[in-house]
This record gives structure tokens, C-alpha cells and sequence, in this order.
């Protein structure tokens, strides 16, 4: 996997189930970020992390719905 340019994945909504697609700068390095799902309309929580010992990029996916006392 080249780190270089755009990646396209197909994630899956935390919310609803729908699989969509989202594009992903690699050259921007680590991300958190929030995107909406194309279904529910859902804020989805995103973060990237390049591992580039071992040229991969790794992706995790949540509803960002945790409620902290």
C-alpha cells in the first residue's frame, strides 16, 4: 500500500450499518477527525495513523458517543 496519495475505504457506519465510501490523505499524517455518514446523516468520529515501519494505514471508526461523568 502506497502512503503518498489519496486511499478510498469503505467504512461502516457505527449508526446505522450503511457502507460507505471515504477518501483519506495519508500526506497529512496522523488525523482525528468527524465526517457524516451519506445514510443517517450521523457524525462519525475518524482516526488515522500511519505505521510507517511497516507502510500501512490504520483506521478506527466510532460513533464518538461515549458519555464521560
Amino acid at each position: 500500500m502506497s502512503i503518498n496519495g489519496l486511499t478510498e475505504k469503505t467504512i461502516t457506519c457505527p449508526h446505522c450499518g450503511h457502507h460507505t465510501h471515504v477518501e483519506i490523505d495519508p500526506s497529512n499524517g496522523d488525523q482525528n477527525y468527524y465526517d457524516e455518514c451519506t445514510n443517517c446523516c450521523q457524525e462519525l468520529h475518524l482516526t488515522t495513523h500511519i505505521d510507517e515501519a511497516n507502510n500501512t494505514l490504520e483506521i478506527t471508526i466510532d460513533a464518538d458517543d461515549e458519555q464521560f461523568y
